[in-house]
């Protein structure tokens, strides 16, 4: 005991030993008593005492506490009274004011996570509590769910992991969702929403339970956004469920709950209820219900899986509800600026969104595009901050990868598009550009740097947008007026903002550098701020971004400047600035803590306006073109006149997939010439093959010549003539045969080249290589018994000529001899001709063998693979089985219980005893009684 008190630091007053003492006969009175009601009693008193003596209860009471659960688990009020005391224990929220004293001295010490530890470490502890979740009666269930959601409150981690092991742990946590009463249900759901946090495979479980079903029911039932806080904790729960877990996003997708939830967004025409306003509650719902939307659709999802839900929410009138909202009017301003951050992330990248968008008009009269609605409030300084920033922010959004859009708001600005009669966007943002707030003139800047980013077209474009300074003066460009303003100063969120769409201009667009260094101050004006001494950190941005502006000039510089070519302002820099002092500045940008802040993610997230200094394009632009500029300024790089030198654009990936396809459609025609070529090879072997037997006809023609010698040689110009043929025949087959042979294995060597590449995506081209293989060693084993075939008719051959030299010549005329030297010769040629063709097919045969053996390799490999799938199949259809017995086991033993409780109330009506189907808790009889067990 007083070791628990000097480790937890309990106060040792005289009231605190008292209640020791208390506890402590308290503690053996259960431990040994044998009447159910006495343990019974002294249980209920310790939970009396368990709020106001959590430690004394904690260190003395656990162990005996378990005891009870698990010798007493019959009697549902014992167990309602234990589970009770171990929730008082271990929750770390002071219960009334009669505490606040105690509570206070024990400040810091987190009774209740020690206390959970010493309970879940033994696992049997949390396995129990699970089946008392089994049992209906509401003095056992409901303790149950408190207990457990405090324990996740207290070691979250530790307890998720063992309820995830527990059979059926967390189908019996569901199984409370449909639980008629409704104190238990909303407990569960407090529940769940602890259970689910952080864990993606206890999500997982949870929603293919059933859940979204179960959860959109409830919100329905309880009123939707009117609801109250049961709705607030089921929309946290589909949160919980959604938030980073694709799996879970697109079961919700494919289960056309998204389409269950566009109800939810209908706001009540009713006069009466706008007048009424909206309660705190509907506000905290419908934030909710947006960011579950946004969830849905975030840009830091998988792509397809974002684009799957934006066009599901633009087909099932989602995103209508969603403009109707934003153009509604008693919307709170917090609901509204939501709405228009949900608005921007449905709309963002899908070009039927954003078209449905641009089409929305705001009912006003006359009615005006939304687009230029949103903008008068980004660029009226009197809006709240934030509200701003969500404008901006779908703005972005809108003209995200809408080449359309872009040139939609560019027109604005162009004097043939203006409309005097009526307010456009580029009025807008020339006004807030130009205005006296540095917040109008920064968010103004970003606008107009989306229009144009990665649109040279529009970049030109705005080359042409004219502006009216006053009164009797020329109108000047909107390039010249921009640097103007950048020249006389002014906030630091101006300049920034300036710097930017200059930057963002200027890049990939020659045009534009021409026309910004036409004006001979805008590059002195650059080198005096690069050059200038380092200031705070707010100039040295300014520094920075001068400096890669300045290096933009440089490296999309077409020398059409006379003044400030490519080469004199890279001696300026040099010269004027030191290639050291410029890398200094330059690199600064990038180490700025807004610059990260703002890389991280599109969204403008900024809670003060002093926050506001970067765009996240702009950190892209800055990111892919700073090693380029430091290249090209230094001399080690490349110059790239007009195009990026970072990495691939998309148009280059295009082309390469598009070249990839082509190579593919090659192969699959490479293969098909193959074929043909091996089967005319096959065709030439069987020619060859009829030529040489036709010498050896030949052949034995010149032996009977030789027996009939004693008689005049008999005419024979057909046969001289036929063999004469046969032979510059075959010469030209076999060459023929050798140049079809080097282009099969080219063709085949090219074809195992690209085949391991294309394996996964070709599976064919194994048994097309297998099949080629068996072809080359059929054809060199008849090219070997071609070759011994002909070196034994070259023999003959000989013997043949020796034996006709040795005759006297008459015997013997001369047309004879010449037509066998003939056909020695072609025999010969046509050994030589074979043995050359054999080695050939022997460096193919080895080629073959080589990737033969790489087939094999794989085909071993992909069947291990198999094996291993086969045996994770088998191990899961065993757990499977396994589950299942004991769920049929499980629903025995239920069934047993019933019927044994059935006959104990039939009994004990028979005895004369009063049987009641439900008994009430009363919690007060603790505190009624406590003077009596006190007396006892």
């Amino acid at each position: 005991m007083d070791y628990f008190r000097k480790v937890l630091g309990a106060p040792q007053d005289v009231q605190t030993t008292s209640g020791a003492e208390t506890i402590e006969r308290l503690c053996e009175r259960v431990s040994s008593s044998t009447l159910l009601d006495d343990r019974r009693d002294a249980v209920r008193a310790l939970k009396a005492l368990s709020k106001k003596f959590r430690l004394e209860v904690g260190t003395q009471a656990m162990d005996i506490l378990l005891n009870v659960l698990e010798q007493d688990r019959g009697d549902s009020e014992i167990i309602g009274y234990t589970l009770d005391t171990l929730y008082h224990v271990m929750s770390n929220e002071p219960t009334d004011e009669g505490t606040y004293q105690y509570w206070s001295n024990m400040a810091g010490t987190d009774l209740g996570g020690q206390f959970t530890e010493i309970f879940i470490k033994h696992a049997e502890n949390v396995h129990l509590l699970l089946t008392f979740l089994e049992e209906y009666d509401f003095h056992v269930r409901w303790p149950t769910v408190k207990l457990l959601t405090v324990l996740l409150t207290n070691r979250q981690k530790e307890l998720q992991e063992i309820i995830l092991v527990v059979p059926m742990g967390v189908s019996r946590l569901m199984d409370l969702l449909s639980d008629s009463r409704e104190i238990i249900r909303n407990d569960a759901l407090l529940l769940l929403n602890q259970l689910t946090k952080g864990h993606a495979n206890i999500q997982k479980i949870v929603a293919f339970d059933n859940a979204f079903e179960r959860i959109i029911d409830i919100v329905r039932d309880e009123g939707a956004t009117d609801g109250g806080i049961v709705v607030e904790d089921c929309l946290l729960l589909l949160q919980n469920l959604l938030r980073n877990n694709a799996s879970n996003q697109n079961f919700f997708k494919e289960g056309s709950y998204i389409q269950k939830l566009k109800p939810f967004f209908h706001l009540d025409d009713d006069p009466h209820s706008k007048q009424a306003g909206w309660s705190a509650q509907k506000v905290t719902n419908m934030h909710l219900l947006l960011q579950l939307v946004r969830t849905l659709v975030s840009p830091n999802n998988p792509q397809n899986q974002t684009v799957a839900c934006q066009k599901v929410m633009n087909q099932c009138g989602l995103l209508q509800d969603l403009c109707s909202i934003l153009m509604a009017s008693g919307v709170p301003a917090d609901v509204l600026t939501e709405t228009i951050n949900t608005v921007s992330e449905v709309i963002r990248g899908s070009q039927i969104n954003q078209e449905y968008f641009a089409s929305v008009l705001a009912p006003s009269t006359p009615p005006r595009p939304a687009i230029v609605v949103l903008l008068m409030s980004m660029v009226n300084e009197k809006q709240p901050f934030v509200l701003r920033c969500a404008v901006l922010y779908c703005f972005q959004s809108f003209l995200y990868k809408n080449e359309v859009g872009q040139s939609q708001i560019i027109q604005t600005l162009l004097p043939t598009a203006a409309d005097a009669h009526s307010i456009t966007a580029g009025q807008l943002l020339c006004g807030g550009l130009f205005s006296s707030d540095p917040l109008s003139n920064w968010f103004a800047a970003v606008a107009l740097l989306h229009a144009i980013v990665e649109n040279s077209t529009q970049k030109e474009q705005l080359l042409r947008v004219q502006l009216a300074t006053s009164l009797g003066s020329p109108p000047v460009s909107l390039l010249q007026q921009c640097c103007n303003m950048l020249s006389q100063g002014g906030k630091l969120q101006t300049r920034i903002g300036l710097l930017m769409i200059l930057c963002g201009w200027l890049a990939d667009c020659p045009i534009a550098v021409s026309h910004f260094l036409s004006n001979t101050a805008n590059v002195p004006y650059l080198i005096s701020q690069v050059s200038a001494s380092e200031g705070d950190e707010h100039e040295a941005i300014v520094q920075g971004l001068c400096a890669f502006l300045l290096g933009i000039c440089m490296l999309y510089n077409d020398d059409t400047s006379e003044a400030f070519t490519k080469t004199a302002l890279k001696q300026i820099i040099q010269n004027r600035i030191g290639l050291e002092s410029f890398t200094d500045k330059l690199t600064q940008v990038a180490q700025n803590e807004n610059y990260t802040r703002a890389a991280k993610k599109p969204h403008l997230y900024h809670k003060h306006p002093s926050e506001i200094v970067f765009d996240y394009e702009f950190t892209r632009l800055f990111k892919s073109l700073e090693n380029e500029v430091l290249k090209a300024v230094s001399g080690t790089g490349s110059s790239i006149n007009g195009r990026k030198g970072g990495g691939p654009s998309t148009e280059q990936y295009k082309h390469l997939l598009k070249d990839q396809e082509d190579q593919l459609i090659l192969l699959r025609q490479r293969v098909e010439e193959l074929q043909n070529h091996t089967i005319d090879a096959d065709r030439s072997i069987v020619e060859l093959r009829s030529q040489v037997q036709q010498l050896k006809d030949q052949n034995a023609l010149l032996k009977a010549q030789k027996g009939s010698h004693s008689s005049p040689p008999l005419p024979q110009p057909a046969v001289s003539n036929f063999s004469a043929e046969e032979v510059e025949s075959l010469r030209r087959e076999v060459e023929i045969l050798k140049l079809q042979l080097q282009e099969t294995n080219n063709q085949l060597l090219n074809s195992n080249l690209d085949g391991d590449e294309n394996k996964e995506n070709n599976p064919d081209s194994a048994a097309v290589l297998q099949a080629s293989l068996a072809r080359q060693q059929g054809e060199l084993k008849n090219k070997d018994e071609e070759i011994i075939n002909l070196q034994l008719e070259l023999e003959k051959v000989n013997i043949l000529l020796k034996q006709k030299s040795s005759e006297p010549t008459d015997s013997v005329g001369p047309d004879t001899t010449s037509e066998a030297e003939t056909r020695l010769q072609a025999t010969e040629e046509k050994l030589h001709s074979v043995t050359e063709e054999k080695q050939s097919l022997q460096e193919r045969l080895k080629k073959s063998n080589e990737e033969n053996l790489k087939l094999a390799n794989t085909i071993r490999v992909m069947e291990d693979e198999k094996l291993a799938a086969e045996e994770e199949k088998k191990t899961l259809k065993e757990d499977l089985e396994t589950l299942r017995k004991e769920q049929d086991d499980l629903l025995v033993l239920l069934a047993d219980q019933d019927t044994k409780i059935d006959k104990y109330k039939t009994k004990l009506k028979e005895l004369g005893q009063e049987v009641e189907d439900d008994d009430d808790d009363d919690d007060d009889l603790g505190d009624d009684n406590e003077d009596d067990l006190d007396a006892d």
